[in-house]
């Protein structure tokens, strides 16, 4: 069931609504369209582009405008796992019935990011790329779609880690925390689907492979999958990240 986040109590010290400001968003709004509502988290998701690789947030100077731009590159990266699975989910055809349940749930979970970003951030929001519908065609194949999903999981959970630290704002800290748990679920669901729970799997297959996992920085996210394709680079509005 779908949990709803009081911002109020979550910005008790009004931090959230500051850096909305300078982003250019009306406090008053910011409240009423940012109730944080949908799963109750930020998505820090996990598509990039080659274009993107020039790194613009800052992780030395943490700033409420510096915020701004980290959740406009949740968006970004939301807005296109969520085109992932939602184009998947279309076409409806997958390898396993297990599978499309997996891609069932999670597109659900993406799109429910998607709303909250977008609300949460009003006029100052990214707008969602434009896909590459060849490549997308190619992703989304039977043979390809978990792979393709383990890949974006896995790095998705690497990129909250990564991006936590330079947030500023306490609410939004919370929010991220509070998916990238959700995200870590994803990757190990994906796994043991693909076969990573079987007795003898290989250690990098399996759903927890180790102790510790190392972040990745903006810039590594956007290289490990920019060569996707998925989306039209020109699309992508790099000002607001």
């Amino acid at each position: 069931m779908s949990q709803q986040i009081d911002l109020e109590k979550l910005d008790v010290d009004g931090d959230v609504r500051e850096a909305a400001e300078a982003a250019g968003i009306d406090r008053s709004t910011f409240l009423r369209n940012g109730a944080l509502a949908g799963a109750g988290a930020v998505g820090l998701g996990v598509f990039g582009l080659p274009s993107l690789a020039s790194a613009t947030i800052s992780t030395k100077k943490p700033s409420k405008k510096n915020d701004v731009k980290i959740l406009n590159y949740a968006l970004t990266l939301e807005y296109l796992e969520a085109a992932f699975y939602d184009a998947a989910n279309k076409q409806n055809q997958f390898a396993t019935p297990e599978l499309a349940q997996f891609s069932a749930v999670v597109g659900k979970h993406e799109a429910d990011h998607v709303k909250f970003l977008e609300k949460g951030l009003g006029k100052a929001a990214i707008k969602a790329p434009k896909l590459d519908l060849d490549a997308v065609a190619k992703a989304i194949a039977p043979a390809s779609f978990g792979p393709t999903a383990l890949a974006l999981e896995d790095t998705g959970v690497a990129a909250y880690a990564g991006q936590g630290p330079n947030l500023k704002t306490r609410a939004f800290v919370q929010a991220a925390l509070s998916i990238h748990s959700v995200e870590a679920r994803h990757a190990a669901w994906i796994r043991v689907l693909l076969g990573g729970a079987a007795p003898g799997a290989a250690k990098s297959a399996q759903p927890a492979p180790f102790s510790f996992d190392k972040p990745k920085t903006e810039k590594t996210v956007l290289k490990v999958v920019g060569g996707t394709g998925l989306v039209v680079a020109s699309s992508i509005d790099t000002k607001k990240i």
